[in-house]
C-alpha cells in the first residue's frame, strides 16, 4: 500500500534577476514577408530578459546561467558578438550563458543586414545596450544566490496546435492551425523557492508553442502571449517568470497570425492560468526543508473514519538526490541537406526578386509587389542561414545536458518538430524533462521529422539539414539522457 507521494524535485544554488530589454520605438521591426511597415510604432508590451543562474552544493562543478529572453532569435554572427560582450562584463565563461529565446516573432528582427533598412541604424546600439543590460542582471543573480528548491509539476495547455495544415483548395500545405495533427499539451511548471525562508524565488515555464500569434498586421514591439503569460504567473506569485520555448516547430497558437494584440493577451492568460493550475498542485515546502513529500499519518475519528495526509520534509538521503547534479555534452554529426543553396544562388535569386518587385511597383500592381517583397524577405533570410553555416560536410550539433536532482534539462539549438519532446517524455515517463530549443540560436534553423520532408512545407524549405537528422538526433539523445542516469 503506498503511504508516501513523491515529485520530481532539484536543489541547488540559485540566483534570479530580471530586466526590461524593450527596444526603443521607430526601431527596424519588420520581419514578416507579407508585413507592409518596416519600424515598430510603439509597444504592446515589455520585452523582459530574465536570468536563472545555478549551481551545485559541490563547489567542485560549474554552474550555468540561463537567460530567458524576448527575442526571436539572434543570427550566428550577433549571437557571438552577444556572448562574448556578456562574457567580457561580467568575466564569466562564454560556454557557461546559455540564451532561452522565447521566439517572438513580434519584437523585431535584430540582424545587421538590415542596418541600411528604415531604423536599422538603431540595431547596433540596442545589441550593445541588450548586452549591458544582460550582463548586469547576471552579476545582479549572481550576488542573490542562495539554496534553492525546485518543485515540478505538468498541466496542460491546448492553446498549442499542429501547424502543418493541407489545403485541398490550394492544392499544398500551409503553415496554419491543423485540427488533426499531435502535439504535446504538457505545460512543465517549476517553483523555485528559498530553502530557508520558503520564499517563492520564480516559476519556470516550459511549453511549446510558436509565438504566432501577432503576424504581418501588427506594427507594434511585443513577447506575444509570453508578456500576459508573465503578468499573470508574477502578479499571483510576486516573483519572476523564466519562460522556455520548447519543441514548437510544427506548433502554434491556434488563434494567431493577427495584428490583433488582444489575442495575443488572451492566448497568454490561457497559458498562464494553465500554469497556475499546475503550480498550485504541488505542495508547499516547509521552511528550512531541502524538499518535500506526501505522507500518509493515521486515521481520524469523526462523523467518517477520516485518512489524513501531511506535507513533510525529505529525509537526508533524498536531501542528498534532490542535490545531484551531473552534466554531459555529445556532439552529433548531421548531414547537410543535397540540394542546399549557395550564397551566389541566393544572390541571384534575390536580385530577380528585386527587379520583380520594382516593375510591379512602377506598373502600379500592389499586390505582385507584395508578393515579391516577400520573396526579397525570404532571400534575405536564406542568405544569413548560409552565411552562418558551419565548414566541411556535416553540421556539427551539439547537445547539452543536466540532471539536476530528478530533472532532466536538455538544451538545443534550433527550430525542432513537436515530435522530439513527446518521444523523450515517453521515452522517460518518471522524469521531469525540460526541453529547450533556440538555446543560444538556431544556426542549423528546422529540424522537422523525416514524414515530413518531400511535403513542400516551409520548415523543410526553411532546413539546411538532411531527411532524418530529427530522428538521428533524438536517438542521440535518448542514449546520453541514458548515460545522465545511469
Amino acid at each position: 500500500m503506498t503511504v508516501t507521494v513523491d515529485f520530481p524535485q532539484s536543489r541547488c544554488l540559485a540566483g534570479v534577476a530580471q530586466v526590461d530589454v524593450t527596444p526603443p520605438g521607430g526601431i527596424y521591426h519588420r520581419m514578416w514577408g507579407a508585413a507592409k511597415h518596416d519600424t515598430a510604432t510603439g509597444i504592446h508590451r515589455p520585452l523582459i530578459a530574465t536570468v536563472l543562474r545555478l549551481a551545485p552544493h559541490d563547489e567542485n562543478s560549474a554552474g550555468v546561467i540561463f537567460v530567458a529572453m524576448d527575442h526571436c532569435l539572434l543570427w550566428g554572427k550577433e549571437m557571438d558578438s552577444f556572448l562574448d560582450s556578456v562574457s567580457d562584463q561580467t568575466s564569466v565563461e562564454r560556454d557557461s550563458i546559455l540564451v532561452c529565446f522565447s521566439h517572438t516573432h513580434a519584437a523585431g528582427l535584430m540582424g545587421l543586414e538590415r542596418t541600411e533598412l528604415p531604423g536599422g541604424e538603431m540595431i547596433p546600439p540596442y545589441l550593445d545596450e541588450l548586452a549591458a543590460k544582460v550582463a548586469g542582471a547576471i552579476c545582479e543573480a549572481g550576488s542573490a544566490m542562495t539554496s534553492g528548491h525546485f518543485s515540478f509539476a505538468t498541466g496542460r495547455c491546448d492553446l498549442a496546435q499542429n501547424r502543418d495544415f493541407y489545403d485541398d483548395q490550394a492544392g499544398h500545405f500551409v503553415c496554419g492551425f491543423n485540427p488533426d495533427g499531435e502535439v504535446d499539451d504538457s505545460v512543465l511548471v517549476a517553483r523555485v523557492t528559498d530553502e530557508a525562508t520558503g520564499q517563492t524565488r520564480a516559476t519556470i515555464v516550459n511549453y511549446a508553442c510558436h509565438p504566432t500569434t501577432l503576424a504581418w498586421d501588427n506594427t507594434l514591439i511585443s513577447p506575444d502571449y509570453v508578456g500576459t503569460l508573465r503578468e499573470v504567473v508574477e502578479a499571483a506569485t510576486d516573483a519572476p517568470v523564466f519562460f522556455i520555448q520548447g519543441a514548437s516547430g510544427d506548433v502554434g497558437p491556434r488563434d494567431g497570425f493577427t495584428g490583433d494584440v488582444e489575442v495575443a493577451d488572451r492566448n497568454g492568460r490561457q497559458l498562464g492560468y494553465a500554469g497556475l493550475a499546475a503550480a498550485e498542485s504541488l505542495p508547499v515546502t516547509p521552511a528550512g526543508s531541502a524538499g518535500a513529500k506526501m505522507a500518509y499519518t493515521g486515521a481520524v475519528i469523526s462523523g467518517a473514519t477520516i485518512g489524513t495526509w501531511q506535507t513533510q520534509a525529505v529525509d537526508e538521503e533524498r536531501t542528498v538526490a534532490l542535490s545531484t547534479w551531473r552534466y554531459r555534452e555529445a556532439t552529433v554529426e548531421l548531414d547537410y541537406r543535397e540540394d542546399l543553396l549557395r550564397r551566389q544562388d541566393l544572390e541571384r535569386d534575390k536580385a530577380h526578386w528585386q527587379a520583380e518587385e520594382q516593375e510591379a511597383r512602377e506598373a502600379g500592381d500592389q499586390t505582385a509587389a507584395a508578393d515579391a517583397r516577400a520573396m526579397v524577405e525570404r532571400m534575405t533570410r536564406r542568405l544569413v542561414r548560409v552565411r552562418d553555416i558551419p565548414d566541411g560536410d556535416r553540421y556539427p550539433f551539439r547537445i547539452r545536458l543536466w540532471l539536476m536532482g530528478d530533472v532532466v534539462w536538455v538544451m538545443l539549438e534550433g527550430e525542432h518538430y513537436n515530435v522530439l519532446q513527446r518521444r523523450l517524455r515517453e521515452r522517460f515517463p518518471g522524469r521531469a524533462i525540460v526541453v529547450a530549443t533556440l538555446a543560444n540560436g538556431s544556426r542549423c534553423w528546422y529540424l522537422p521529422d523525416e514524414i515530413s520532408y518531400g511535403k513542400g512545407l516551409y520548415q523543410e524549405d526553411a532546413s539546411i539539414l538532411a531527411k532524418g537528422s530529427l530522428e538521428k538526433l533524438a536517438d542521440t539523445i535518448e542514449r546520453e539522457v541514458e548515460m545522465l542516469l545511469s
